[in-house]
Order: structure tokens, then sequence, then C-alpha cells
């Protein structure tokens, strides 16, 4: 298992690793909310990646990773939703068995997407810890080999190479915007930025009704999430001892945004570039509308982090 933060030769074989198993996401501008957020925005497409989001790259970057022993036994993994369904499909790609513990509160359609691709799901209380002692349960019963959804530098790695595509794609930018849930894309993010493009700034977009991230930095040790209530249901966990200090080190700035900012950047996006995001993919639209004095006339880079919602519960 790879147990230092990755490089820049390391991200970059990231990028062969996954190829296969991932799409190179579009990047979309849309002239209508360039005008009302007074920025030229270039948005990375994640909602079109594979599954959905883009924890398809980390999660089939850890993959790729395991040994064929460790195949045989097959990965496990908790998640509310995204990367549940990336692991589903990794393993699936892979060809080997996934047990992906959800908790009761999970979206109903990511749980049945995680049954879609062959895995099976085991729910638990929607608690961190019941979380982590269901999961050492299937360990204990299967043998699986646990895949942390953010906390491990081979999910990192992964999400890294979104933010590599899209500086690849757009020169020069002076904001690059992730949301931060438990920090694997903006750490990955971070990283790639400070490789390739030093001069751009990386900001993590929160809600502030999930704002430990924000409140960790601030105090400079993990603050867990306590009954985050937000309907970015992405960014609802905290962050990890892998992605804290990465983020204390490559990220400029944490901003936080109200539930009713989300939702209106949410529509915004639908109405205008006709594209289904999820509320965490649109946290950092919503931090560059509230902010016109840093973000005016500037070049942003905003990785729309998935698409992955139940479309019966719109919040508008």
């Amino acid at each position: 298992m790879q147990n230092q933060i990755p490089d820049l030769n390391e991200i970059i074989a990231t990028v062969k690793r996954i190829a296969p198993f991932i799409h190179r996401t579009p990047v979309l501008c849309n002239q209508t909310i360039d005008r009302i957020s007074g920025a030229k925005i270039f948005f990375k497409c994640e909602n079109f990646q594979k599954m959905g989001a883009f924890k398809m790259r980390g999660a089939s970057n850890a993959v790729a990773q395991i040994t064929d022993a460790q195949k045989s036994k097959g990965v496990t993994t908790h998640s509310s939703g995204n990367f549940a369904q990336a692991l589903a499909l990794a393993a699936r790609n892979f060809g080997i068995k996934a047990f992906i513990v959800m908790p009761e509160n999970a979206p109903d359609t990511k749980r049945q997407a995680v049954l879609d691709y062959g895995a099976q799901v085991i729910t638990c209380a929607s608690t961190q810890k019941a979380r982590e002692e269901k999961v050492e349960e299937v360990i204990a019963k299967t043998g699986a080999i646990f895949i942390h959804p953010y906390n491990d530098y081979r999910v990192i790695a992964g999400q890294a190479t979104a933010a590599k595509e899209l500086l690849e794609d757009v020169n020069d930018l002076d904001f690059i915007l992730a949301p931060v849930g438990g920090g694997g894309l903006i750490s990955g993010t971070a990283l790639a930025t400070t490789y390739l493009s030093p001069k751009t700034k990386v900001i993590a977009a929160e809600p502030s009704n999930a704002d430990d991230a924000y409140r960790s930095i601030k105090a400079g040790e993990i603050l867990p999430s306590i009954n985050p209530d937000t309907i970015a249901d992405g960014l609802r966990t905290s962050l990890g001892d892998k992605t804290f200090p990465i983020i204390q080190k490559f990220v400029h700035q944490i901003i936080c945004v109200e539930e009713q900012e989300i939702i209106y950047a949410m529509k915004l996006i639908w109405e205008r570039m006709k594209i289904i995001v999820e509320p965490s993919g649109v946290v950092p639209l919503a931090v560059v509308l509230k902010n016109h004095e840093l973000f005016s006339g500037k070049k942003i880079g905003i990785i729309l982090s998935g698409g992955n919602l139940d479309l019966t519960k719109l919040p508008f």
C-alpha cells in the first residue's frame, strides 16, 4: 500500500493505470453564469464520469493496486453513496467481490446503483462509529480488503487526475475550487495544482452546516463533523489523517456557504447548463457567486464532483 503523499510521478502513473476504467470528462463554460459571477469559469464535469462522480478515479486506482491474493477475497468500504458506487463498479471491472457498508439514511438511488453494479450492501446506523464497526465485522467474516473512501493515498492520487486533466485543458487559472467532505478530492486537486500550476490558488468549498474542515484548519487539528445537516450529502464526512495535512499545507483557503446558496447554485446550473449536478458538486459555484470581490475578473476552474441524486427529492 502506498504510504506517502503522491508526487507528480505517481499521479502520472495513476493516469495510465486508470485510463481503461474512466472517462476523460469534458470542460464546459456558460456565458450566463460568467455574467452573473463576473468571472470566467471552466467547469470540469465529473458528473459525466462513469458511475456519475469523480470517485471512480480513486476507486479504480486503489483496486488496480491490490494483489491477486487480496483480489480473491474482495474489497469493502463504508460510504453513503458515491464511493460505494465507485468501488462496486471498480470491483466489477476487475471481476472481484465488493461488500459495501451503507448508512440507513443513504439515498435510495445510490443504494440501488450499488446493487446494480453487483455488490453486496450491508446497512448500518447513520454514524461514523457504526460504519466503522460494521466494516470490521465484514472484514472478520469475509477477509475482504478495506479501501477507505478518501483517507488512502491511492484514492487521493486517483482523485488528483481530475485536476490534472483540467489544467491540461485550460491554462493560467487563477483559482481551482473543489468541494471538501472527507478531503480526497480537494487533497488530490491541491497536489496536482501545486505540481502543475503553482500560481493557481486552490480553494475548498464547504457547507456552513457541515463546516468541520473549516473549523479543523482554524484549530490546527481534526475536529470531527457533529450532526452535519446539509443538502450536500456527499460532504457530511470528516477529514482523515492523510487528507488533513495535505489540505493544511496546499489549500489556500476554505470558504463556507449556506444551504439556500447551494440550492440557488444548483438551480442555476440545471437551468442554464442543462446538466444534472448533485448538491455537493455545486458548492464551489455557490462560493464563487457569494464572493464577488475575490473572484470578479478571474479565471476559475471548478470541479463539478458528481451528478448522483434522487430526482424525486429535488430542493427546487
